[in-house]
């Protein structure tokens, strides 16, 4: 009997860091985003989702709208 092969699980649980650069030149250090989007096919993409949802929910509860992203690094 042949098993398929199948993949390794990868450990769903911590966070990566990031620092997120804005279009006004101002900078947030050590943004938070789950590991997991860090493995996605596209990670660019779900990283920058993941850090313009956090945006939108905290532009919502200042009252102030949110800033255009224009860098993301992994914080050092």
């Amino acid at each position: 009997m042949l098993r398929s092969k199948q993949k390794p699980k990868v450990q769903d649980t911590g966070f990566v860091l990031f620092d997120v650069y804005y279009e006004d030149g101002s900078r947030r250090s050590n943004r938070r985003v789950p590991r997991t989007a860090t493995l996605e096919h596209d990670a660019d993409a779900a990283i920058r989702q993941v850090i313009e949802e956090q945006d939108r929910d905290i532009a919502e509860k200042s009252g102030r709208p949110p800033l255009a992203i224009t860098k993301i690094v992994r914080s050092a």
